[in-house]
């Protein structure tokens, strides 16, 4: 196989929405938490440290745009770029195919499973 410069597609996908949490959080903003405490709440488990990490890769991905409101308390929402909704296709697919799974295995696919058991 001859070598080039040009990126492995798969390495270069992974490289921005790899890891645990990075399609969970594309997963929960699309369906409305798009706030730090409302995503922090669909995801039990994951910390806030991690969260407030992967949120900081996925905006500099391009995948997240952050906008901070000028109120007191302050607030900050998250959405999905045109990029990130891009990936969209990908997250429902994984979604599809897990409950199609879960069927077939004879469990109740259920939200909050998915989150309890990252």
């Amino acid at each position: 196989m001859e070598k080039t410069d040009t990126p492995d597609p798969m390495i270069h996908a992974m490289a921005h929405v790899g890891g645990k949490w990075k399609l969970i959080i594309l997963y929960v903003i699309d369906n409305g938490s798009n706030r730090f405490g409302a995503m922090q709440r669909e995801i039990p488990k994951i910390t806030k440290q991690m969260l407030s990490q992967q949120l900081r890769l996925l905006e500099a991905d391009g995948l997240l745009k952050r906008k901070v409101f000028a109120e007191i308390p302050p607030r900050v929402e998250y959405t999905l770029t045109k990029r990130g909704r891009a990936l969209l296709k990908v997250v429902k697919a994984m979604k599809d195919w897990g409950e199609q799974d879960l069927v077939a295995q004879n469990t109740t696919p259920q939200k909050s499973q998915l989150a309890m058991d990252l």
